[in-house]
């Protein structure tokens, strides 16, 4: 299916002409240019995720113009500089948002699946009551199962990722109630606009809201230390919190080692052993 007849038919808008951006294309419709993204089996999960994230008014999310079980049309989002004041005020938003909550653990966005993605990876939004142990039974080892049936991690370092989730409730800090999280949170899914910051792609699901903030810091964020201020300055950090930025690094870390091999093995390992 065209991107002409993927726009026409999800939304009802008339294509004025069509550009290619990288692995998306990109139309121009009545009221500016949309982008038509190809994401088969996905595209819901996608959808609610956004959706849900932008009904928390807290920080701006790149807006969903329809959808179907494949394909989605989104706004085009138009990037500019990356400032200190944006920074700032990303990092005060990201607290209103994960401060909107979630039902549970692992609960899925409204209308979203519980079979989603984090990425092209699966991801199972099965909820839980208590945060270590969700995140060890939804977050951490079924993805080491599947690097094993990959052939990417051995028995011996399976066992390492097990004894660490053996910690989890010894090391996971005061309980937090479930935030709403982005879940993918990288800074390639952070677009710097001239209106501050702007999320896409998410894994939206409830969890701790560390892990959001483990994310950030794990692949890079500009002006990081001002976001994390600025986030702790609007909804405290619970004590020690950067004692267990390794903790939640294991859920992305993880996932790249099923999406991308034993390039992110030994890092995964290294903060699994910090846990021991």
């Amino acid at each position: 299916m065209s991107a002409v007849e993927v726009v026409t038919r999800l939304t009802g808008l008339e294509v004025v002409r069509t550009r290619s951006s990288g692995s998306l294309v990109e139309a121009e419709v009545a009221d500016g240019w949309v982008v038509v993204k190809h994401a088969p089996g996905a595209a819901v999960a996608e959808a609610s995720g956004l959706r849900w994230l932008a009904s928390a008014d807290a920080v701006p999310v790149v807006g969903v113009r329809g959808y179907d079980s494949d394909w989605l049309v989104l706004d085009r989002v138009a990037v500019s500089a990356r400032t200190v004041a944006a920074a700032r005020s990303f990092g005060a938003g990201l607290a209103r948002l994960h401060s909107a909550g979630a039902p549970a653990f692992g609960s899925p966005p409204p209308g979203g699946p519980v079979s989603a993605w984090i990425g092209s990876a699966p991801m199972a939004n099965v909820t839980g009551a208590e945060w270590p142990q969700w995140y060890a039974e939804q977050r951490v080892l079924p993805y080491v199962r599947l690097a094993v049936d990959g052939g990417v991690l051995d028995l011996a370092e399976a066992r390492v990722f097990e004894r660490a989730c053996s910690r989890f409730s010894a090391v996971a800090g005061p309980a937090e109630p479930p935030a709403r999280l982005h879940g993918d949170l990288w800074n390639g899914n952070v677009l710097w606009t001239p209106g501050g910051a702007c999320l896409i792609d998410p894994a939206a699901h409830g969890g701790h809201r560390e892990t959001d903030l483990a994310m950030l810091r794990l692949f890079g964020c500009p002006h990081l230390e001002e976001v994390l201020a600025a986030y702790d300055a609007a909804a405290p950090l619970g004590d020690g919190w950067r004692s267990r930025v390794g903790l939640h690094q294991l859920f992305p870390l993880l996932v790249h080692v099923v999406l991308f091999g034993r390039s992110y093995a030994s890092q995964a390992l290294a903060a699994a052993r910090e846990l021991l």
